[in-house]
């Protein structure tokens, strides 16, 4: 029995969908629908309601579904128990956080290039609303997002933490002192999307020191925070591995500051489904890269 139009009766299943089916295994809707009537034409059953909106499963289709998702199951298991991750094939779809392509991204695609040679990979930078939607919704496979995701089907794997720190360029000429909330609202602050963690931390900051005036110049880019803040549009809140660089060339200074948000907690994640062995391995192997980067 073909192991993919198991794999593929399982996707569609579960998504309830030829067309994310598709999307997931980077095919044609066509395709996807080929393999499920090649199935059903070997079992002698028919297994969805085509006509249901979505398609829905038939009563047979719910009465096999446990003993395929086993089937995918064993395999999966098969092959970890040959410790051999060249055999994963296909293409793993990576989301990740802005923070962890300034860090340690190079150095994890290195590795993972060489552990797994027959594997490609789809990377999508975003903010981690979106990637926590996107994995959910199962157009990602794995994220290196800021975590952990409180939903009983993700596995959740610690990566890195990482401290912010206030920052502007020395033509700000703010003073060389600890610094209130309120001394800081003349200036913009620049700083992450606004649908994000930290913004809503600073937001509140800002609205319990009653500085009305504050004004926000948020970006879900780090690159575009960083290019900003050195040019002296305003004052930041931004990893201090990120802002290290600049920092020491002389380009922003710290700004010393009585609040500073909670540090960045990233978590490798990925859904709790059969055939997703490749995601579980290569989030082991970002806990390898980001231990040795961050330490």
């Amino acid at each position: 029995m073909n192991l993919k139009r198991i794999e593929t009766f399982v996707i569609v299943a579960t998504l309830r969908s030829f067309r994310k089916a598709a999307e997931q295994q980077f095919t044609t809707q066509p395709a996807i629908s080929s393999r499920i009537a090649s199935l059903e034409k070997e079992l002698g059953v028919t297994l969805f309601d085509r006509d249901a909106s979505p398609i829905s499963l038939t009563i047979k289709g719910r009465e096999l579904l446990p003993f395929a998702e086993k089937m995918l199951m064993s395999a999966e298991q098969f092959q970890k128990r040959a410790e051999n991750t060249a055999l994963f094939t296909g293409t793993l779809r990576l989301g990740i956080s802005e923070t962890v392509v300034h860090t340690w991204l190079t150095e994890f695609l290195r590795s993972f290039n060489d552990r797994f040679p027959r594997l490609d990979i789809d990377i999508t930078v975003d903010v981690t609303s979106n990637l926590r939607h996107d994995l959910l919704d199962r157009t990602l496979d794995l994220a290196f997002l800021m975590g952990p995701l409180s939903e009983p089907s993700v596995t959740n794997l610690p990566l890195c933490r990482y401290p912010l720190v206030w920052v502007a360029s020395p033509s700000l000429e703010l003073p060389k002192r600890k610094l209130t909330l309120e001394e800081l609202a003349p200036w913009p602050v620049i700083t992450y999307a606004r649908n994000t963690q930290p913004f809503g931390e600073i937001k509140q900051q800002f609205n319990q020191a009653d500085t009305t005036n504050v004004r926000f110049f948020t970006s879900s880019s780090l690159s575009a925070c960083l290019r900003m803040t050195v040019d002296g549009l305003g004052l930041a809140t931004l990893p201090a591995k990120i802002a290290e660089p600049e920092i020491e060339n002389g380009r922003l200074r710290t700004v010393d500051c009585d609040w500073t948000p909670s540090p960045l907690g990233f978590t490798a994640s990925y859904l709790r489904a059969p055939f997703n062995g490749a995601a579980e391995e290569a989030a082991k192997l970002a806990m390898e890269v980001a231990a040795i980067h961050t330490h």
